[in-house]
């Protein structure tokens, strides 16, 4: 598929937007109890306008018990108690939207809490237990696994096998409360649709499905073989007709998608994107990549060039709710991400992990397609090494406590400089560090150096800018350690990951920098540039 005509592309939002991950428990309490919820986002609507981004993106704020924050649902179709109602999220997706600013849910098919009722029948016996994978276990009196599949838990070797009293075993790839669903059933594809279909009813403009590659299984469930093909449970090839049955649903509202698909194999990535499947899927490999110049333009340039013979834009990361927080990983030794090398006590320079995020995030914004910023991000806010007694995360518990887990790039935002919980609301779920007032909002929003001044100015030059977003990318010529692209209208961005100032490239008018440039006009290390040529 070739590119689309500009007025096509112009059609679609999506393909050049700002969407800003919003992980509610953490993000604003608007009645006091300490957990973040939908009042509390509906009162910072106005904040996110002035951001200038173009769509939020919620992690599950449906009725859950909460044993993997939230990606355990009990009901599609209620809000949690503790975010609000379905009126409220109704009210803010109608607010949200007034203000220009479209809503994406998150859905997870792969799984359902175990307070499902579907498994509260399963387990009580009923027909519905042919909606997981429920099996006889191997050895003598059923005593073992019925397959050795590890965890999808990094660093954990518990079983994704739990046995029930009476004798059979039931699938969970995450945690025992998530149990697995039969996508072979027909009946776990309906529910689904009518799932999208009433969110869409709502106004909702998209969604993001968790864990896409994983929800199609063999049906024999057979030992994990390392370089086995197909995989057992990892983007197999009846993924695919789900999808497209999803793709007619979200068609009908103008609805859009964007999956979370960790694939190495980039061909088979795309498959993902052909023009009657997702519209859009998390760019991984930009996220993971190291602060080094020659992998992130080998990085930038193979996620073009998957994309390209699908027609499909790139989106672009830095964080979100599962990942160390930038600052933090840029300022560390170690600048890549991997979820096995997580550790306790890892050395970081702040100072330069902040110059540095400072220069990704016009790196990110300069890039072709969409751009995902995690909130908290725009605040500069380090990743939190919480107390052993604080940390809630399953996946610190699964590795057995080696692993400190999620919870560090989930702590609740700091709002107002001189308010209890640094304006957050009441006392947070998760702790707050004492420094966290000084990354307050209020504080940042004064304050033309901050890290919220450069993001408000980036997204405002993005959006007024037509030549950012979704479009052709040129590399200019560089010295070794820079990244020198242009855009179309005359745009031009400049990244400096040498360990020496860099000359600019040729322009008439610097319309942003991530940092000040040095007294001969050079662009300084792990700064960034827009320009105009």
């Amino acid at each position: 598929m070739g590119q689309l005509s500009p007025a096509r592309v112009q059609d679609q939002w999506w393909r050049s937007a700002v969407i800003y991950q919003v992980y509610v428990r953490s993000f604003a309490d608007g009645d006091g109890d300490g957990t973040g919820d939908l009042a509390g986002v509906r009162a910072r609507l106005p904040y996110l306008a002035e951001l200038g981004v173009d769509a939020l993106w919620f992690n599950p704020w449906y009725l859950s018990p909460m044993a993997d924050g939230g990606y355990d649902v009990a009901d599609y179709r209620a809000i949690d108690p503790a975010f609000g109602t379905l009126a409220e999220a109704e009210k803010l997706i109608a607010e949200a939207r007034e203000l220009g600013i479209r809503t994406l849910v998150d859905i997870v098919p792969n799984h359902v809490s175990e307070q499902h009722p579907w498994f509260q029948a399963a387990l009580a016996g009923g027909p519905e237990r042919e909606l997981f994978h429920f099996r006889p276990g191997r050895g003598e009196h059923g005593e073992l696994p019925p397959n050795d599949w590890p965890s999808q838990f990094a660093g954990s070797a518990e079983p994704v096998w739990t046995r029930l009293p009476d004798g059979d075993w039931y699938l969970h790839l995450f945690t025992p409360e998530q149990p697995d669903l039969n996508w072979a059933h027909p009946a776990v594809g309906q529910e689904h649709e009518d799932v999208l279909r009433f969110w869409f009813e709502r106004g909702v403009a998209g969604v993001r499905i968790d864990s896409a590659a994983l929800l199609a299984k063999d049906p024999d469930l057979p030992d994990f073989v390392e370089g086995r093909d197909p995989h057992p449970y990892v983007d197999r090839d009846e993924l695919h007709d789900i999808y497209r049955s999803w793709r007619a649903v979200a068609d009908a509202y103008d609805g859009i998608f964007v999956g979370e698909v960790w694939l190495p194999d980039t061909e088979r990535f795309a498959r993902y994107l052909r023009p009657d499947e997702l519209h859009t899927a998390f760019n991984f490999s930009f996220l993971s990549c190291p602060w080094d110049a020659r992998r992130l333009r080998t990085s930038i340039d193979e996620t073009l060039a998957e994309h390209a013979p699908v027609g499909a834009p790139a989106t672009w990361v830095l964080c979100n709710h599962d990942v160390t927080r930038t600052v933090t990983r840029y300022g560390r030794t170690d600048t890549g991400f991997d979820f096995a090398a997580k550790a306790f006590g890892t050395p970081t320079d702040l100072a330069l992990g902040t110059r540095r995020a400072r220069a990704a995030a016009l790196l990110s914004l300069a890039l072709p397609g969409s751009v995902y910023v995690y909130q908290g991000e725009e605040l500069g806010l380090p990743e939190v090494e919480l107390p052993l007694r604080s940390i809630q995360d399953p996946m610190h518990f699964r590795s057995g406590g080696t692993d400190p887990g999620r919870d560090g790039c989930r702590v609740p935002l700091p709002w107002a400089t001189d308010a209890p919980y640094a304006g957050f609301g009441g006392e947070p779920w998760l702790p707050q560090p004492a420094d966290w007032p000084a990354y307050a909002a209020d504080r940042q929003a004064e304050d033309p150096g901050s890290m919220l001044s450069l993001y408000r100015a980036a997204l405002r030059i993005r959006r007024t800018e037509a030549g950012f977003g979704d479009g052709p990318l040129t590399w200019l010529p560089a010295p070794d350690g820079v990244l020198a692209f242009s855009r179309t209208d005359g745009l031009l961005c400049a990244v400096n990951l040498a360990d020496r100032p860099a000359g600019l490239p040729e322009h008439t008018r610097l319309l942003l920098s991530s940092g000040p440039l040095d007294a001969d006009g050079l662009l300084p290390q792990d700064t960034a540039v827009w320009l105009r040529a």
